[in-house]
């Protein structure tokens, strides 16, 4: 009875139709959008506000000595007079990793056949969940969540360590004769040493890491993974390296800019591209597992079974043992070729002692 069930059930799995063994059944991933993942976007976003544009999280104020030559260069003026403005900086980061994923994923999805499609069902049979969607959502959701977490270890950082921009003497204006600055390796830790503009010295003490390398990297590094792990055509050979060294070349070009303005020091840039690239290096492999497509059951194979024995008979290797007769039929098979006379079995008179012992005593 068990082995007829058994046997109906297997019949039974391999007379459903392929496309219901692309359907993954999941009653969590409403649930878990709406009540987990929203509240982390939202208090992500937030923490982020609260960084950015209010003085919640004051900055560390550090000395500095008088006359120093590395935080002396003119101010270059207001951030929006660069040549790579942060309002161009956030366009760019925002609109490029935008476009090519969409870009990406509708091709990708009108190229694939139907039945290489994945229908995710969504609280049992209610509804479907199109794939088309779904995927953008994911990528552009999680490259939404990185790039307010790069900009609050990018803000973070600032606040804690205060370092100082190569203009921060221009910005502060220190008066040097009433704070008694007679030689350059004099240091000085007063508050109220600066006599410039509040909002510009706040802003001149904040410059470890470069907030906009570290966007610009991460955005770059975002993107060129997807563009390499997505597009897999035959005639993306030249246009993928291309692509990537462009959004490369953007990215470091911001870095560059930001060194040449004397707005950030060499190593306050390196800092942003490596926080930049990290977060998206690892969201991308350990979040979204490389832009892959979610593995469903029904394409992974069986393991190999073994063949069940019969009920009642149970299997035992038992071992080979050659009786005399095959022995002796190889024996003269072997002399024959040889062409010398074949030898006459034993008679079974002429026995060993041991041997005849036992057969009498039998």
């Amino acid at each position: 009875m068990i082995d007829s069930r058994l046997s109906a059930q297997r019949r039974e799995m391999r007379s459903l139709p392929a496309e219901r063994c692309q359907h993954k059944t999941s009653t969590y991933i409403v649930p878990c959008f709406l009540f987990v993942e929203l509240v982390i976007m939202a208090g992500t976003v937030l923490l982020a506000y609260y960084f950015e544009y209010t003085d919640t999280f004051p900055v560390h104020v550090q000395g500095f000595f008088c006359f120093d030559k590395t935080y002396s260069k003119p101010y270059p003026g207001p951030e929006d007079n660069s040549k790579a403005a942060p309002v161009l900086v956030y366009s760019l980061v925002t609109a490029i990793p935008t476009v090519t994923i969409l870009i990406g994923e509708v091709t990708s999805f009108f190229v694939k056949t139907e039945g290489a499609q994945e229908k995710t069902i969504v609280t049992a049979d209610c509804c479907y969940f199109n794939p088309l969607l779904r995927r953008i959502v994911r990528f552009l959701g999680v490259y939404s969540f990185g790039l307010f977490t790069t900009t609050i270890f990018a803000n973070a950082g600032q606040v804690v360590t205060g370092n100082q921009t190569p203009h921060f003497l221009s910005a502060c204006k220190p008066n040097y004769t009433a704070l008694g600055c007679q030689s350059p390796l004099q240091y000085i830790t007063e508050r109220r040493a600066c006599t410039g503009n509040p909002y510009l010295v706040a802003s001149a003490r904040k410059s470890f890491p470069s907030k906009d390398a570290a966007l610009s990297f991460y955005s770059a590094i975002y993107t060129v993974m997807y563009v390499t792990l997505v597009f897999r055509t035959k005639g993306t050979r030249l246009t993928k390296p291309t692509l990537c060294l462009v959004l490369l070349s953007l990215a470091v070009l911001v870095g560059v800019v930001r060194v040449t303005e004397h707005r950030n020091h060499w190593n306050d840039v390196l800092a942003g591209f490596v926080a930049g690239g990290a977060i998206a290096a690892f969201l991308v492999s350990c979040v979204i597992n490389n832009f892959q497509p979610t593995q469903l059951a029904g394409h992974t194979l069986p393991p190999p079974q073994r063949p069940e024995p019969p009920i009642g008979i149970p299997m035992l290797s038992l071992p080979r043992v050659e009786s005399p007769l095959e022995k002796l039929q190889g024996y003269r098979i072997l002399r024959s070729h040889d062409h010398q006379p074949i030898p006459s079995p034993t008679p079974p008179d002429v026995l060993l002692p041991s041997r005849r012992c036992l057969t009498s005593a039998v």
